[in-house]
């Protein structure tokens, strides 16, 4: 007798559906564009908390800024491919039917004698309206996007982001704000750097500069120079020099209260090679505090390894490999100048400062810790 056929037998197998993730509600997210000399960078989030959630990001490099040490001018092709950069960002602030958003442009429109053409191209192609902003404006963002990473001990603090056609350098003094309160007294610097009210204890900025100096700019003053070595040392020099104007505290920093932040796609690549990191982990390089010591052997790495060798090395990548050695150049400069074993790392910068402040000014974001 043939064994009976178990009921249900050579149907279909039932699928096991996992829910589909609840899209985020239209009305509760914010966008931040940022247009450097070298990158196109956007993110969308929404609050979470005391910080935020990312939903969506786009990063492309540009390179708007090439050509425009020696012309002054945004030449076609950058311009062309910013643009079509920008139509990918606009197509995702679409999709996601964002309707809060800053889109911001820095050091190469603030140079370029065609960036008004360029605006109103960019708003007749894509229909996204981009703001010039100031060089206090920018260093203004980028301490803000990195006052979750303040240490409570921290007294002095100097912030440094190192774009591609400028670098912002930041010296806040919070040594009279309660401890608990030091990131949050950093986060309302968003409205100014003399916003102090009375209200809260208030974060002092001693003093701040915008160097005209950037990853990409720096490179293209020594670019005649074929020696590798010199002309690291000579883009190092050429920066140190362009710093004679800001010194607030020159004497040597109690290490205990005195704290760097680094903001930057060289920092964080500084980073993920002194980790050894064959591909890039967020996670691992945002907040990593590095000594002055392990940061001068990546370099001397950088410089043993030579131009070929920085183009193979998958821990540096395509993107960053040309200009890795003059932002490095920068960094060792600043490390020349303020000797620290407290170099924190940050992986954000001008977008994370665009949202907390436009979250901050909504009152979205819970008063806690970050």
């Amino acid at each position: 007798m043939a064994p009976r056929r178990p009921e249900g037998a050579g149907a279909f197998p039932k699928p096991v559906e996992s829910p589909a993730p609840k899209r985020p509600d239209p009305g509760e997210l914010y966008a931040a564009l940022d247009l450097g000399t070298n990158s196109c960078r956007m993110l969308i989030a929404q609050p979470k908390g005391s910080q935020f959630h990312v939903v969506d990001s786009y990063s492309k490099s540009v390179q708007l800024g090439s050509g425009l040490e020696s012309t002054g001018r945004l030449s076609r092709g950058s311009m062309n491919r910013t643009i079509q950069a920008l139509k990918t960002c606009q197509q995702k602030l679409r999709r996601h039917k964002v309707r809060r958003m800053r889109l911001v442009a820095t050091a190469a429109c603030r140079r370029a004698r065609n960036a008004g053409e360029f605006m109103a191209k960019i708003k007749r192609e894509t229909g996204l309206a981009l703001d010039i902003i100031t060089p206090e404006e920018e260093a203004r963002l980028a301490v803000v996007s990195c006052a979750p990473l303040v240490s409570t001990k921290t007294e002095q603090l100097l912030v440094v982001d190192i774009g591609g056609g400028s670098t912002e350098l930041v010296w806040i003094d919070i040594a009279h704000v309660p401890r608990r309160e030091r990131p949050k007294a950093i986060m309302r610097l968003h409205t100014g750097f003399k916003s102090d009210t009375g209200l809260f204890p208030a974060a002092k900025v001693v003093d701040w500069i915008s160097v005209p100096l950037g990853v990409a700019t720096l490179k293209d003053q020594f670019v005649d120079v074929e020696d590798d070595s010199a002309r690291f040392a000579l883009m190092s020099w050429f920066f140190e020099e362009n710093l004679a104007d800001f010194a607030p505290y020159k004497d040597e920093q109690s290490r205990e209260r005195f704290q760097i932040v680094g903001t930057s796609g060289t920092v964080t690549t500084v980073a993920a090679s002194h980790l050894g990191l064959r591909r890039y982990d967020r996670t691992k390089v945002d907040g990593l505090r590095m000594t002055s010591e392990q940061i001068d052997a990546v370099i001397r790495d950088y410089l043993h390894l030579g131009p070929e060798g920085r183009r193979r090395d998958p821990r540096i990548g395509q993107d960053r490999q040309a200009l890795i050695m003059s932002g490095s150049a920068i960094l060792q400069a600043l490390l020349r100048c303020w000797p620290t074993d407290r170099l924190s790392v940050a992986d954000r910068g001008l977008r994370e400062g665009l949202l907390y402040a436009q979250m901050s000014a909504d009152g979205v974001l819970e008063d806690g810790p970050f």
